[in-house]
């Protein structure tokens, strides 16, 4: 019989005190992992959302708020700015780029943002059928939202007032879609997108409003040179009716804020391992005590010490092994249902088929655990005293 036949039949013959260590152990492994999973993904979409984009000009307010509206339209918006905003930051030498949106509606939970096809371009959007708005009241869909509506070019709908959908609907100006975006794995992926125009004339109700009272809702501001960064939120933020908002610095405030909760999951989660490196050494050292007679036995058949020695430790990190390999399917399992759960939400979704890096690192820490746990009852295993185990039978 093997090494790894004979430490499985061993712990078989275990099986409650095999099954403890491996559910602590998988519980705690995967709760790791679908928290590095879930967080590294929001990362990554948000830093994709965010790339390119130095500042974030709207109304007073949340700066945090006025990020989550801005760019990745999670927030309801901090209030209007004025539509004539928008001719100061093209006009300034400092700033390379400057994109106009409007906010304010959705259709069925998504967003219905007005934008200029300089947003498209932005985010290098690219068509799967149709072509970009020319006018006002034809709409572009993201790619999840032509997915999960199924309305294609042609299709026709109408808005409801309020970025949640829960507003009256605009049934007298409806939407006529004229094309659908392949999938970018940005924001665009979730958003309704129009001319800026649309969103005046949903809202002026068919009056003919003056171009200064017009508004937009904020402004995505590329600098052209390091020295914007110095001169121009500070600019921005003399102006009685406009904020400033830099994304780098807010999502880092963001992030150490969520962070303190996921620390704690992960230390919680850290708990849940070393409780199944104690259940470990437990099982391992109960079961030694009751086969020091069957190991005297292997002795005399020819097995060194060190056979022995090697045989608990194995069965250390077989158990770890399999535990590690089960908490790293449950990760994935829950990060896929969170993923679903986000998505029917209409918020960015999280994928349970990615895969990172720090995985890798979180099994071999789980290796680590199985194998201090073994290492007294293996080292007493090589100890034993084969004379003296079998006279006393």
């Amino acid at each position: 019989m093997n090494l790894t036949s004979l430490s499985a039949s061993y712990l078989r013959a275990r099986p409650l005190q095999t099954a403890l260590g491996l559910g602590l152990l998988a519980l705690g492994v995967g709760t790791i992992v679908a928290a590095a999973l879930v967080v590294g993904q929001l990362e990554a979409r948000m830093a994709r959302d965010a790339r390119g984009i130095d500042l974030v000009v709207g109304a007073k307010g949340s700066p945090i708020q006025l990020i989550l509206s801005g760019i990745y339209q999670l927030d309801a918006p901090t209030g209007n700015i004025p539509a004539s905003s928008v001719a100061f930051f093209e006009k300034n030498r400092l700033v390379r780029k400057a994109i106009p949106l409007a906010l304010g509606d959705s259709w069925k939970g998504y967003r219905i943002v007005g934008a200029r096809k300089d947003y498209l371009e932005h985010y290098q959007a690219r068509f799967s059928s149709g072509r970009v708005f020319e006018k006002g009241m034809e709409a572009v869909l993201g790619y999840e939202v032509a997915a999960r509506s199924g309305i294609g070019v042609g299709g026709r709908f109408v808005g409801a007032h309020g970025v949640g959908g829960e507003g009256e609907e605009h049934g007298e100006t409806p939407y006529v879609v004229v094309g659908t975006l392949e999938r970018t794995g940005s924001v665009l992926d979730r958003l309704v997108l129009t001319p800026i125009e649309s969103v005046w004339a949903v809202h002026e109700h068919g009056k003919k409003e003056k171009d200064e009272d017009r508004e937009v809702t904020v402004l995505l501001v590329q600098y052209a040179t390091p020295l914007a960064a110095a001169s121009l939120p500070r600019a921005v933020n003399s102006k009685s009716e406009l904020q400033a908002a830099s994304p780098a610095f807010e999502t880092a405030r963001l992030f150490r804020i969520v962070g303190v909760g996921i620390e704690a999951l992960r230390a919680f989660a850290a708990v849940l391992v070393l409780a199944a490196g104690l259940s470990v050494f437990i099982a391992l050292y109960t079961a030694l005590e009751e086969r020091r007679y069957d190991l005297a036995v292997m002795r005399t058949l020819g097995a060194s010490p060190a056979r022995l020695f090697g045989l608990l430790l194995f069965e250390g990190l077989l158990l770890a092994l399999a535990g590690a390999l089960g908490g790293v399917i449950l990760g994935h399992l829950l990060a896929a249902a969170l993923g679903a759960w986000l998505q029917a939400a209409g918020q960015p979704a999280v994928s349970g088929l990615a895969f990172r890096v720090e995985e890798l690192w979180i099994v071999l820490g789980a290796l680590a655990v199985g194998g201090v746990a073994a290492l007294l009852p293996a080292w007493r295993a090589y100890r034993t005293d084969v004379s003296r185990t079998l006279a006393q039978g």
